[in-house]
């Protein structure tokens, strides 16, 4: 009986912790819609504020990532990065009294920079994301994007692949946080996108349960050469003072890549694995207000586009050529599928770019056909001859030469037709000058003739009043329904 007792006590233990551990996942979870949800639901402007449950949190939906998708992230002692990530970007930071934080900061109310849009679903909700189309090509990481998805937790996230984990990877993190914009009318997430720059601003954004402590004012600027500031109006608190435990507390960049590999449970069945590559964390130290940081992208092995910039550019190191998918990567990007599938890590150990072009070469040689074109000296003939008629195919077998009976026939049909538009052409002409002779020599023998033994009665053609179009008519008709010809 003891026994049975200590045993229903530990399954409730274990049953409540992994509610407690569902609930802490939940509450990292983002709720994605699409842009046009937001312009179909009344533009920027919103009826109501997002209703708030008894702790603090909007209602939303919640669900499991679904469909085997699994994240993994670097290791802690990877993660931090304090002056300089070394390989995909640069940063500085400037304080309260450096001019280059006045200049990077956009003022939104500056007509010059463009219209300003402010989202009405990110302005009155919490934990939302909306997908957003860019008017430019933004480099990230060496890739180019045309879509990012604004977070109402002070964040862009950049991913493809759209879950609810937006705050673990692929993110453009000014100052991520608990960001409730729901909380005042005067709370608004606002951007504007002018074909050069496209800037995210979070307004006078608060914290759950430390509203009266003070707003939050910040944006985040991606620009069409890759590079990225981040800009702070108003920090009412220091970073470190900010909870993580319902929501990441991060500052800077961070990319990653997603591989397939068949499922443990089922190999029919494939398995999405994100893994992060790459993160850039800013020392929130240097996050107060009136700051700013800006990002400065590095060449990355993806802008080669040809082998031996690959293999020899001094801007970048640690490249290889995959000559199956014509592409420069050192393999830890977001094409990783690929460059697995195509096992180009394999293919290019010990070729060089002179190896790719022999291969090239004689790969053409031996699929190219062994077809020759040969234009014969015989001028051309008068009519409607094109150059490709003058031109037979000689296909070669062993030591014999045959010519391509398909081209003769083609050349004796084009002859039949040429003789016979030739032979109409004669006796229209023989036709007309006939007709003409006897116009003119009526008093010859020959239209003498003809005119004499001519019947005396033929019906002609006449046109009627009447009638839509031509009737004949015989002689003895009255005139009055007729025209009348006039004299030849």
């Amino acid at each position: 009986m003891c026994f049975g007792v200590v045993m229903l006590f530990l399954c409730l233990s274990q049953t409540e912790l992994a509610g407690v551990w569902a609930q802490q996942q939940s509450d990292n979870w983002y709720s994605v819609i699409s842009h046009q949800h937001e312009e179909s639901a009344g533009g920027d402007s919103h009826p109501h504020r997002a209703q708030r449950s008894s702790s603090g949190h909007a209602r939303i939906n919640r669900a499991v990532l679904g469909g085997g998708l699994t994240i993994n992230t670097l290791p802690d002692n990877m993660t931090r990065v304090v002056e300089d990530s070394g390989k995909y970007y640069t940063w500085r930071s400037f304080g309260p009294g450096d001019q280059r934080t006045q200049e990077l900061w956009v003022d939104m109310s500056d007509v010059r920079h463009g219209q300003v849009r402010v989202h009405g679903i990110l302005s009155n909700s919490y934990k939302q994301a909306v997908r957003v189309a860019l008017s430019f090509d933004f480099p990230f990481y060496g890739h180019y994007l045309r879509q990012i998805t604004i977070a109402t937790g002070g964040f862009i996230f950049t991913g493809d692949i759209t879950h609810r984990m937006l705050t673990t990877t692929q993110y453009i993190a000014p100052l991520m946080a608990n960001f409730d914009p729901s909380y005042s009318k005067d709370s608004t997430v606002q951007y504007l996108d002018n074909g050069e720059v496209f800037v995210v601003q979070w307004e006078r954004v608060r914290l759950p349960g430390r509203e009266s402590e003070g707003a939050f004012t910040f944006q985040a600027a991606l620009y069409k050469t890759g590079a990225i500031t981040f800009c702070y109006q108003d920090i009412p608190l220091s970073l470190d003072v900010m909870s993580s435990a319902e929501h990441p507390v991060k500052v800077g960049l961070s990319d990653a890549f997603m591989v397939s590999t068949p499922s443990p449970q089922s190999p029919e069945a494939q398995q999405r694995t994100i893994h992060e590559y790459h993160r850039v964390e800013i020392d929130t130290t240097k996050i107060t207000s009136f700051s700013a940081v800006e990002f400065t992208p590095l060449p990355t092995c993806l802008q080669h586009d040809s082998c031996d910039l690959c293999l020899s550019s001094n801007q970048t190191s640690g490249c290889s050529w995959c000559n199956v998918l014509q592409r420069c990567s050192d393999g830890m990007d977001r094409h990783r599928q690929e460059w697995l599938d195509y096992t180009c890590s394999d293919e290019s150990k010990d070729l060089t770019c002179e190896d790719y072009s022999r291969t090239d070469t004689s790969s053409d040689s031996s699929v190219t056909p062994e077809i020759e074109y040969v234009t014969l000296s015989t001028p051309l003939r008068r009519g409607c001859e094109s150059d490709d008629e003058t031109k037979r195919h000689i296909f070669n077998t062993s030591n014999d030469v045959k010519t391509d009976s398909s081209t003769k026939t083609g050349g004796l049909a084009n002859t039949g037709v040429i003789a016979g538009i030739a032979a109409a052409l004669v006796l229209l002409l023989a036709l007309i000058l006939l007709a003409l002779y006897i116009n003119y020599h009526t008093t010859a023998p020959s239209p003498l003739y003809l005119i004499q033994r001519r019947k005396s009665c033929w019906p002609s053609w006449k046109f009627q009043k009447q009638q839509p179009g031509y009737t004949e008519v015989e002689g003895g008709h009255e005139k009055d329904n007729i025209v009348e010809a006039g004299p030849c």
